[in-house]
């Protein structure tokens, strides 16, 4: 529509004829005519002159939609409002004409601010002596909700909303504006999608969603009718209440007024009535805690997700202002959340340890070459309702306490505060790059005796010799001369220490932080630092704790061979106009990857990780055995990795990969860390990364690594 200026005389004379009728008898309509008493054309052509002369619209909230990676299957919603933006032709027409018969019969024939109904709102009010009748168009409704939704102070939002003279004049104002600027059809669709329905139903998508579960462009007559009722009074009108006479009467009257201006026939209208409510109710989801309702076990994922959109400067200064843009920005999220390998994932977790076990069991399963982080699974509910939990025995303090079972929003796999889980012979994994990186071959041989007297200094304790830390092999069978394959295959202490010792440790904790691992407590915060990080010989070991998702991303580093890249809970994120999201010229959600590792490297250490799993060296022996030859008598494709227990066996771990995917799965009480996995649970993790990894590549090619170079060899 093409601009019309008025001059201010205009507007004024626009607003004599429509409502200041007597003096500016609007007053009368929602407030003593007293607050206008004594106001004269002139006084009330200043009013009006120092009063705004646009509107000035701010988006509405919407919902942001949170999909799994097809694209499909709704993860859950986040909003402060639920809103989602419906143009106008995708409504039902009965929802239009709804709308216009109940509140502003007349509204194609006046310019935003209508005099007839100013005067019969007048003449009801003085002989009612109070409020019984309104006069505010469709439009002065927009201009209030406009207001209302740009408000940024509790000060803005009242003065948007209170029952006062300036407030009737500036709507009078700003809706002769939006007149002049916007078309009949704009107007009607931008108030559609502001206006409140009630159960935190924002606008005319959510309403239809939240009391029909269906489309806009979907709406019965009596359905419209309903609804377009529901923006008088939502409360009051309530259908969703045990009794609906007053919700009945109102859409009855709806429905009259539908027929009384000819927007249906008058057959139609005693049809429509005499048609019963017939709701189907739906609660929308909303935030992490809501994906119980149908995939309780993605509650983990949902809140890593969360916790990565709260990193990210794409959506705002602060992790709080980016989570509000979360909520109002109205983005299409596909995570990276696979919804057939995560349900692998947990029956292959949940069969090894139920819900209700002390002991926490989950899974990562990463993408190489992406870091997008296809599952997430843990024998655990995703819930603030921990008032059934179990209980268990906390040392420090002497007593029983409630656990963190079967209930918990803690996350336990990854992507949080937590400092996961001392993770055992993995971290060998990490000697063993510094060590190739340095230059040493896969051939080094070095002598590992039962037990070695290391040249680091530790306090008196089991494992040491005098002042020296003296750590020993789980086997007499592992003494003898043994090189990087059989060594990592075995998993021979005494021969990774002095590996260690060659290199420096401090080369090791350096490897573990390049492939993503973080020190989350203060004890490894120290000892990782560079006043102590060459002295760490326990380091090899994995005395110091990791997560699963950090372990998984370290093997899926080596099956990219030496491409690191940052998990990602993401496929695509776009906004609410469909376009892509874009920070810095780059797609928010793209991987975010780099060369860590030389490709050799990489390649050798998986030669070496072969030998774990009982699939093989193709460079070089692996000395007749592995820990974990279950996995590829499982998996039966190559695959590689390596296992991973602690003293006294408080935690067992495996981590595992194929060219396609990688996996890191643990068994341990987050509760209590001296409550002891034991032996009996040694291979649960071994079993549940294979038939995971089995059933995830079912029918897929079976991918095959490549070998190292001669110089990584010898």
């Amino acid at each position: 529509m093409t601009s019309r200026p008025l001059t201010v005389a205009g507007r004024v004379a626009l607003l004599i004829r429509a409502g200041l009728i007597a003096g500016l008898v609007i007053a009368g309509l929602s407030y003593p005519l007293a607050a206008l008493a004594g106001m004269g054309v002139k006084v009330g052509t200043d009013a009006i002159e120092n009063m705004p002369e646009e509107l000035t619209e701010v988006p509405p909230a919407q919902t942001t939609y949170v999909y799994a990676n097809d694209g499909e299957t709704l993860l859950t919603m986040f909003y402060e409002e639920h809103r989602k933006h419906a143009a106008l032709r995708n409504m039902s027409p009965y929802i239009t004409k709804a709308i216009i018969a109940s509140e502003d019969s007349r509204f194609y024939d006046h310019n935003g601010v209508d005099p007839k109904g100013v005067a019969r709102a007048f003449v009801a009010n003085q002989k009612a002596g109070g409020v019984s009748q309104g006069a505010s168009t469709l439009t002065m409704q927009y201009v209030r909700m406009a207001l209302r939704d740009g408000a940024r102070t509790p000060r803005q939002a009242l003065e948007a909303t209170e029952q006062t003279a300036a407030r009737k004049l500036r709507e009078m104002r700003l809706a002769i504006e939006v007149e002049q600027r916007l078309s009949k059809d704009q107007i009607l669709e931008r108030y559609l999608n502001a206006a409140y329905f009630g159960h935190r139903a924002y606008g005319i998508f959510a309403a239809s969603q939240v009391f029909f579960s269906k489309a806009p462009k979907d709406l019965t007559l009596t359905e419209a009718a309903l609804l377009a009722g529901l923006v008088k009074a939502p409360s009051a009108y309530d259908p969703a209440t045990k009794d609906q006479r007053a919700a009945l009467q109102r859409r009855n009257y709806v429905i009259d007024q539908m027929a009384k201006i000819g927007s249906i026939t008058p057959d139609e209208a005693a049809t429509a009535k005499k048609t019963k409510i017939d709701l189907k109710l739906t609660a929308p989801p909303n935030d992490c805690v809501s994906v119980a309702r149908k995939h309780n076990d993605w509650g983990f994922f949902c809140d890593f997700f969360k916790t990565w959109w709260r990193e990210q400067p794409a959506f705002g200064a602060t992790p709080q202002e980016r989570e509000e843009n979360l909520r109002r920005g109205g983005y299409r999220v596909v995570t990276s959340i696979d919804p057939k390998i995560q349900r692998y994932a947990m029956e292959h977790v949940l069969d090894k340890e139920k819900r209700d076990s002390p002991y926490a069991h989950g899974q990562v399963v990463i993408q190489p070459g992406t870091g997008r982080v296809l599952s997430m699974a843990v024998n655990r509910r995703y819930s603030l309702d921990q008032e059934d939990n179990g209980r268990h025995s906390d040392w420090s303090l002497g007593r029983d306490v409630k656990g963190n079972y079967p209930n918990t929003v803690n996350p336990l796999l990854g992507g949080g505060d937590m400092a996961g889980y001392q993770a055992g012979s993995t971290f060998k994994i990490f000697t063993l790059l510094a060590a190739l990186e340095e230059g040493l071959p896969l051939s080094t041989s070095i002598y590992a005796p039962q037990r070695f007297v290391s040249k680091y200094i530790t306090a008196p304790g089991p494992a040491t010799c005098g002042v020296h830390w003296c750590p020993k092999n789980s086997t007499a069978s592992m003494t003898g001369n043994q090189t990087m394959w059989s060594g990592f295959g075995k998993s021979v202490n005494t021969y990774f220490v002095q590996l260690e010792q060659r290199i420096g440790a401090e080369k090791a904790v350096k490897m573990a932080e390049r492939l993503g691992l973080r020190w989350r407590n203060e004890v490894d915060r120290k000892l990782a630092g560079p006043d102590h990080a060459s002295g760490w010989g326990a380091f090899t070991l994995g005395v110091s704790d990791a997560t699963p998702m950090e372990m998984a991303n370290v093997f899926a580093t080596l099956a990219a061979e030496g491409m690191y890249c940052q998990p990602l809970p993401v496929q695509s994120i776009r906004n609410p106009d469909g376009s892509h999201a874009v920070h810095n010229g780059k797609l928010i959600g793209a991987p975010r990857c780099h060369r860590e590792l030389k490709v050799n490297v990489a390649r050798a250490a998986t030669d070496a990780a072969r030998c774990v799993t009982g699939y093989g060296a193709e460079r070089g022996s692996c000395g007749g055995w592995g820990t974990s030859e279950m996995v590829y008598a499982t998996l039966n494709r190559p695959v590689a990795g390596k296992s991973g227990t602690t003293d006294g066996n408080k935690t067992a771990w495996f981590s595992g990969y194929t060219p396609q995917l990688a996996s890191a799965a643990f068994v341990a009480d987050p509760d209590n860390p001296k409550h002891l996995v034991g032996s009996g649970r040694s291979t649960i993790s071994k079993f549940t990364v294979a038939q995971t990894l089995r059933d995830a590549l079912e029918g897929q090619p079976k991918a095959k690594f490549k070998p190292p170079s001669d110089k990584m060899v010898r």
